[in-house]
């Protein structure tokens, strides 16, 4: 029984051995194809990774671009200045003495010839009066000697010492006079009178200051310009300004110009004046000045920020042939947003105005933003 049943036992276990083997055959072709399937997805989207990044690298830089077209530009010059009284004087006497009035406000305006201060001429008055009645009793003795010289009553010796008298009694009036004028301080043209440094009372002397007068309508702008620009600023010439105390530009016109160049600074002073009728504009004040040297039209004007400084000057890119190419350039006036080109552009050339920092020359480039 045994015999009969043990080549039934042996045929199992051969079937169990194929079943085995097939299984390890099958799960191995099963995850060869898994491992291959997720490999292929990678290297297709590696392989698209590469071929778009080369069509990348090919084409050509999106740009945007203005076409040149002629515009106005106005050329000025920007420096700082300041405000300065059209006269101003500081007030003294001529004489010295005590101050017997004062007849001013301080900060108030005067009038020229007006009487501001009142020096103690006592005295000198009080002369005038002894020699003004000296000229008079000399003026009638005259005029009886002349009737009398008619007549033969008097000589001619003694007429003409009779008027020889009286023109020495003028003359000494006539400087007694001026004496007590200089005891007078008054106004030399009409301004603005400033704080006053004495009280009535005080003692002064031909060196003791007692107030300053400024004319200031219309008032003064002094300001410096480079001395490149010398042969161009000229009287007439206008310009505006602008004080701390007011955003409203002013205008003003050039009146007078430095006889020279300071060797210092190499600047040329320039002086203009300016309407200061309500009056507040005031002496000392900073300025901001802008001098107009004249207008341009049909200049090639461009955005500053197009312009790239290089070690040689000043460059642009433009677009020729579906390429940029960079241009040197020279340039003018500027303004906040704008610069003047004045070499290397040409009305109608088509400025690159997008992505500057990234242009080489000749590189590819597609113009999408044209103005």
């Amino acid at each position: 029984m045994s015999d009969s049943s043990s080549p039934d036992s042996g045929a199992s276990s051969d079937d169990a051995g194929w079943s085995a083997a097939t299984k390890r055959w099958i799960a191995l072709g099963v995850g060869t194809l898994v491992l291959v399937g997720l490999a292929i997805p990678k290297i297709s989207d590696s392989t698209s990774s590469d071929e778009s990044g080369g069509s990348d690298d090919d084409a050509p830089t999106r740009v945007d671009a203005t076409v040149l077209r002629p515009g106005t530009v106005t050329e000025q010059i920007q420096t700082n200045g300041t405000l300065r009284a059209d006269e101003s004087v500081e007030l003294a006497a001529e004489a010295g003495g005590k101050i017997t009035d004062i007849r001013f406000e301080e900060g108030s305006r005067v009038e020229e010839g007006e009487l501001l201060v009142q020096i103690n001429d006592a005295e000198l008055r009080a002369r005038r009066d002894r020699l003004e009645q000296e000229l008079q009793l000399a003026s009638d003795r005259a005029e009886r000697q002349k009737r009398l010289l008619a007549e033969g009553g008097v000589s001619q010796e003694e007429y003409d010492a009779t008027v020889n008298e009286r023109e020495v009694l003028k003359a000494e009036l006539s400087l007694v006079e001026a004496q007590i004028e200089k005891k007078k301080v008054r106004a030399p043209f009409s301004g603005v009178v400033g704080l006053r440094e004495v009280s009535e009372g005080a003692y002064v002397s031909p060196e003791t200051a007692i107030t300053t007068l400024q004319r200031i309508d219309p008032i003064k702008i002094d300001f410096a310009v480079s001395e490149k620009y010398a042969s161009r600023v000229e009287p007439g010439q206008s310009i505006s300004f602008t004080v701390r105390n007011q955003e409203t530009p002013l205008e003003g016109t050039v009146y007078a110009t430095s006889a020279q160049v300071n060797a210092d600074t190499r600047t040329l002073q320039v002086r203009a004046r300016a309407p200061n009728a309500e009056g507040t504009l005031r002496p000392g004040m900073f300025a901001d000045v802008m001098v107009i040297l004249g207008t341009v039209d049909d200049a090639v004007v461009v955005p500053s920020f197009a312009v790239v400084p290089t070690l040689d000057g000043q460059r642009v890119f433009v677009a020729e042939n579906g390429t940029a190419q960079p241009r040197n350039v020279a340039v003018g006036a500027r303004t906040d947003s704008t610069v003047q080109v004045t070499d290397g552009l040409a009305l109608g050339d088509t400025l690159i105005t997008s992505a500057i920092q990234d242009l080489r020359a000749g590189l590819p480039i597609r113009v999408e933003g044209l103005d």
